[in-house]
């Protein structure tokens, strides 16, 4: 059980020895779950979830990271203990700041990485439907390179742009007709396939928040994405070259093979959302996907998208001394 999943309002955590006990009250019983914290590798808590102090505490002992997501998706924030002093190393992050050369090879590598794994995605999913132009993948490739040589930050951002637009469409072809998807809409989700995107997209972004913190870098300071006041940008930038293989593929499964039915989201606020059913059967396969081990062409060794993920940051500090030495991740 590497992620504890408390998505129950009416659940309560606490502390018995070396474990968590999960109480949770359902058809009006109480029911209690031991969980050892041994097993456990980070939770993921509801936002309307009760923790109690020591159960947290004995957490951040163990290096386990705590991630509050509320029942629409939005990643609240994250309990964890601090990690090393990286001193010089935030020094050389600072410094690259301002270095706009940098920032455009960063920048352009994390896009060149996320278009090449849009269309490998594509491959992918058409090889079994045939329905498909050639052209749709000349085109990725297309802006791929462009993205990869371009020198300006403000043109790479361009590119992806013209990119998504260009995946979503043929992305779209292959959902059913039941979940239609149009366009892209997040604040709030107006349908079903937005609502399981932008779900899976928080737990990503929390996940690499996590791991920013953890290699001692500063996420607040990004490159393909601004650094702002208002968002940890590192985590975004990190993330998009794992978009294709999180979000999309596993998106797409889940209303393809008819995982997740209407009946796993509800109306609200003017927009669309999983219910709690719905959020503990997406939940179920995020952490499969995750989890499954494969042999990685890209890491030249077996892995699974967690540790990539959880490695992501180390790669993007030996670029720190050396911008062409950055590696993002790449599919199979």
């Amino acid at each position: 059980m590497p992620t504890l999943a408390i998505q129950s309002s009416d659940s309560k955590v606490s502390l018995e020895s070396k474990c968590l006990i999960v109480s949770s009250r359902a058809d009006g019983e109480e029911k209690c779950s031991s969980v050892p914290l041994i097993e456990i590798e980070r939770v993921l808590l509801c936002s309307r979830a009760h923790i109690t102090t020591p159960a947290l505490a004995e957490l951040m002992r163990r290096g386990i990271p705590v991630s509050v997501v509320t029942s629409r998706g939005r990643f609240l924030g994250s309990f964890e203990a601090p990690g090393p002093a990286r001193g010089l190393m935030r020094l050389a992050q600072y410094q690259r700041q301002g270095d706009p050369s940098f920032s455009s090879v960063i920048a352009g590598k994390l896009v060149t990485a996320k278009i090449s794994n849009q269309r490998r995605l594509l491959q992918r999913v058409d090889s079994n439907h045939g329905i498909l132009s050639d052209l749709v993948g000349k085109r990725l490739a297309s802006f791929a390179e462009r993205a990869e040589n371009s020198a300006s930050v403000d043109l790479i951002r361009g590119l992806e742009g013209a990119a998504a637009a260009e995946f979503y469409e043929a992305w779209a072809c292959f959902l059913p007709a039941a979940f239609p998807f149009e366009k892209r809409s997040l604040r709030p989700p107006l349908n079903p396939v937005n609502a399981c995107l932008s779900y899976i997209a928080s737990l990503l972004y929390g996940e690499l928040l996590s791991a920013c913190h953890a290699r001692g870098l500063d996420p607040a300071l990004g490159h393909l994405h601004p650094s702002t006041d208002q968002r940890w940008s590192l985590p975004l930038d990190l993330m998009e070259p794992f978009r294709p293989c999180v979000i999309y593929a596993l998106t797409l499964r889940l209303f393809s093979h008819r995982i997740l039915k209407q009946g796993d989201f509800e109306a609200k606020s003017g927009g669309t959302y999983l219910n709690d059913g719905g959020r503990r059967t997406l939940l179920n396969h995020y952490e499969k996907t995750m989890e499954r081990e494969h042999f990685s062409e890209f890491a030249q060794c077996r892995t699974s998208l967690r540790r990539q993920i959880q490695e992501a940051p180390l790669h993007y500090k030996t670029s720190l001394a050396d911008p062409a030495r950055f590696a993002p991740f790449r599919m199979n």
